[in-house]
């Protein structure tokens, strides 16, 4: 039913990677363009959760990416002062689910593209439109313009294709803070994986498989602010004085390693799918942070993809892929965006009551209630 059919893939992101090896490995004939001069995403980590492996697994990676993570053994939250406030039962949540992997970015990419075909990725190519043409879809792109039989929109949370063929959806809408992302260098201690919550700001620590850690920070802040002082400088002023061990690998970041950004969510589209063309990962329903879901949602949303196309028709298969994803997405956004509000509150009575909420309340409940997310199996 695949053989010899074309896609074209927007974004060479981990969505946009993902999909194309799973297509390829059903017969299709990829291409994926990418406007950046190069692919992959150094100075940062990722946490790929039980569902994220277990979509790897599906496409033989799983093993890889285990082997060059560091799996999770412990973790927790913590309130401003490093008292403890929920400790995570990481044996129990790997039992039930899977094992939580801690990664480099580039690494992941890494393992990503070293799977796919040579000259799969066309970088340096920046889509400037698509048109569904009822039998297939054409990109029009720097380079002049393509048709596939299918085109995938892996392009962000700006989405071009999205803009394109979704005139009248809403554009992202901010969450109200800013991020700033880091790895350190060889650390002389390894550090518990913790989220440290204060009022309206948040320090996260996660150690990788190599010595290093990576390092996330939160703040409220309108959109578009910037340090003059260097974003690094800034991180150490607000989260310097902080409980160990932020302040020790703070010390052991790179100034120019410092990413930052603002956060924004997508509101929820009607469809995933407009004739032949669909949607995937942030392009489709981008969320923020709070529950380090966006890329093992992206990965879900390849494998399930590739899955309905190599059972249905194109048009079948996209109605059947905007089922199974656009209702659990679009409930994840919701929810990530309700865990951020509370963990940003900034009300010295509000952070107090959420602090000792948190603390009565019994870890394994935590747990359960990411059940819905974990729990999550690819189709057959």
């Amino acid at each position: 039913m695949t053989e010899g059919r074309k896609a074209i893939v927007v974004g060479a992101g981990i969505g946009g990677l993902t999909t194309a090896l799973a297509l390829t490995r059903r017969g299709w004939h990829v291409e994926v363009l990418e406007r950046a001069p190069e692919t992959g995403a150094a100075g940062s980590g990722i946490s790929l959760w039980p569902n994220g492996i277990r979509a790897l697994d599906t496409l033989g990676l799983g093993e890889r990416v285990r082997a060059a993570g560091r799996i999770e053994t412990a973790g927790g939250f913590r309130d401003r002062t490093g008292r403890w406030l929920s400790v995570t039962n990481t044996t129990a949540l790997t039992r039930r689910y899977g094992p939580l992997v801690a990664i480099r970015r580039a690494d992941l990419f890494a393992i990503l593209a070293d799977a796919l075909p040579h000259h799969t990725v066309r970088e340096g190519v920046t889509v400037t439109g698509v048109a569904d043409r009822g039998d297939g879809a054409t990109v029009f792109h720097s380079r002049g313009h393509c048709a596939a039989d299918l085109v995938v929109g892996a392009d962000g949370i700006r989405s071009v294709v999205r803009e394109s063929l979704w005139p009248r959806a809403r554009g992202p809408r901010p969450a109200g803070y800013t991020a700033w992302r880091m790895i350190t260098s060889t650390l002389d201690f390894t550090p518990v994986a913790s989220e440290t919550w204060g009022r309206g700001e948040r320090f996260g620590v996660v150690p990788l498989a190599d010595g290093c850690a990576y390092l996330f920070a939160t703040a409220n802040m309108p959109e578009g602010a910037r340090a003059p002082g260097g974003e690094l400088a800034e991180v150490r002023r607000r989260f310097g004085g902080w409980p160990d061990p932020i302040p020790a690998a703070l010390e052991a970041v790179n100034p120019d390693s410092v990413l930052r950004h603002d956060i924004y969510d997508l509101p929820a589209l009607d469809t995933f799918v407009r004739g032949h063309v669909a949607l995937l990962g942030d392009a489709a329903h981008a969320m923020s942070p709070n529950l380090g879901q966006g890329a093992n949602q992206a990965l879900e949303d390849a494998v399930t993809l590739a899955a309905v196309l190599d059972r249905h028709p194109i048009p079948s298969a996209l109605t059947d892929y905007d089922h199974l994803r656009r209702t659990r997405t679009q409930h994840i956004v919701r929810l990530s965006r309700h865990v951020g509000t509370v963990a940003q509150w900034s009300s010295p009575t509000a952070t107090w009551l959420r602090d000792r909420a948190i603390h009565l309340l019994p870890s394994q409940s935590m747990t359960r209630g990411m059940d819905r997310i974990l729990s999550w199996g690819a189709p057959r």
